[in-house]
């Protein structure tokens, strides 16, 4: 039997220290980063998506940051294939390729080598739910969902409108419910022998850091940023454009929102998203949870937790 290749995975909520903890471990275990960031991927996107700076990556390699024009769809098939292709590049180096960022469901996708499905046969399909869409809303078309995969409409909010289309197309074209399909995905072994991290800590303070965050990106120009943006011809019903950051600063350049109403937004949506992605955490199999609030918040005492992990599953 072939033996695993090793993979390390570091994410956790969004303002929980990934970025300089990530720094720390690639110099550590001689490893590469391969970002699983479903906004940070985009070029010109880089106060919103609170994008590493090269100063902070140190010389330690990074990949999916900066590779596409913000006009591209990023999805996570095509996170999985990039992913894949970077991490035989790592391997080949003779080094372990580090997934660092807070995309659960792309982490899944690698971690466990999902299999999508992807049939574009029938596009047609597409369009007349793409025109239902704009024509009835997006509630309308979750609703759809609903009564044929009503677990899929509950994992999916409506507003993530390309992938209740996904579900309702899964369901045409094989008769399955996208919900029992993906979970007899997760079942699946992971092909990698893996340390799968969650950092995180007490949400009082994971809040508070969100919250600072917020006023930092508006004070380095986060405003400037959606401009210059929308100038460049960027919509809303742009993916990159749907990223939390962008939104929100979009309607306040439309006139929905005032610029006070705008900060105020963005930082419950991040909030929110923070709790979203702790939920989906929580659900994953396997994973070791680095609490701040209960091993220490500096870096050694982290680095240290995670040393111990490593060792015991041999990756290092």
């Amino acid at each position: 039997m072939l033996e695993k290749k090793p993979l390390v995975i570091l994410t956790g909520p969004t303002a929980a220290g990934k970025t300089e903890l990530s720094i720390q471990l690639a110099k550590k275990m001689n490893g590469e980063i391969i970002s699983a960031d479903s906004m940070q991927v985009y070029k010109y996107m880089d106060i919103g998506t609170a994008k590493i700076t090269k100063e902070e990556m140190q010389g330690v390699p990074h990949y999916l940051v900066d590779e596409f024009e913000p006009e591209e769809d990023f999805n996570v098939v095509r996170f999985q294939t990039y992913a894949k292709k970077y991490m035989d590049e790592i391997y080949a180096k003779g080094k372990i390729p580090i997934v660092v960022g807070g995309t659960g469901f792309y982490i899944q996708a690698l971690l466990y080598d999902i299999d999508f499905d992807e049939n574009d046969a029938d596009t047609q399909y597409r369009k007349e739910l793409e025109h239902l869409a704009e024509e009835k809303g997006a509630e309308y078309l979750h609703e759809m969902l609903q009564k044929t995969d009503e677990k899929a409409a509950r994992e999916i909010h409506a507003n993530n409108v390309k992938r209740v289309i996904r579900a309702l197309e899964f369901y045409k074209q094989t008769g399955r419910k996208i919900s029992e399909h993906n979970e007899t995905e997760r079942q699946k072994e992971s092909p990698y022998e893996f340390a799968y991290f969650v950092l995180t800590d007490e949400r009082k303070i994971l809040y508070e850091r969100i919250n600072l965050r917020v006023d930092k990106m508006m004070e380095a120009g986060l405003l400037k940023e959606v401009e210059a943006l929308k100038e460049r011809g960027l919509r809303r019903d742009m993916v990159s454009m749907q990223g939390i950051g962008y939104k929100e600063i979009l309607a306040y350049l439309d006139n929905e929102y005032s610029y006070e109403k705008a900060v105020e937004v963005l930082k419950q949506d991040t909030r929110h998203f923070a709790k979203r992605q702790l939920t989906w955490f929580r659900r994953e199999k396997e994973v070791i949870w680095l609490d701040k609030s209960v091993i220490g918040r500096d870096t050694d005492s982290v680095m240290k937790a995670i040393d111990r992990e490593l060792k015991k599953r041999h990756i290092i």
